[in-house]
């Protein structure tokens, strides 16, 4: 079956780094343009980064630019996402999702969607 794993989640303090881990299976993750989205508790789900099909490009939005890095193992058919220098606004759940696309500065995953992992950024 086609499923997004999302791992690496965990609690941290703030200026320190996690590294998250989605693995994809049933299906080739590096036939995708993939990206990693964010939902902090009562506020709207927002993506962070992303990562080409094509050519590797990436993208980060500005809050998480110079922080945050998003990479492909095709090898092993993962996209991770390492983050450091962590503030607490970068608390929330993390999802990993395919078929993702810019519109208007914003991202959005038209394809597959993993069931999260959790950040938790605090003293």
């Amino acid at each position: 079956q086609v499923r997004l794993v999302e791992s690496g989640g965990g609690l941290v303090q703030p200026g320190g780094s996690l590294r998250l881990s989605c693995a994809a299976s049933g299906f080739t993750l590096d036939s995708w343009t993939v990206g990693w989205f964010r939902q902090a508790p009562g506020k709207e789900r927002e993506g962070v980064s992303s990562i080409s099909k094509s050519d590797g490009s990436t993208y980060y939005v500005p809050s998480v630019e110079g922080r945050f890095t998003i990479s492909r193992d095709n090898v092993e058919n993962r996209v991770y996402l390492q983050m450091n220098s962590l503030k607490p606004e970068d608390t929330g759940v993390y999802y990993c999702a395919t078929d993702v696309w810019r519109i208007d500065g914003r991202l959005l995953g038209r394809g597959y969607w993993g069931q999260g992992t959790q950040v938790t950024v605090s003293s």
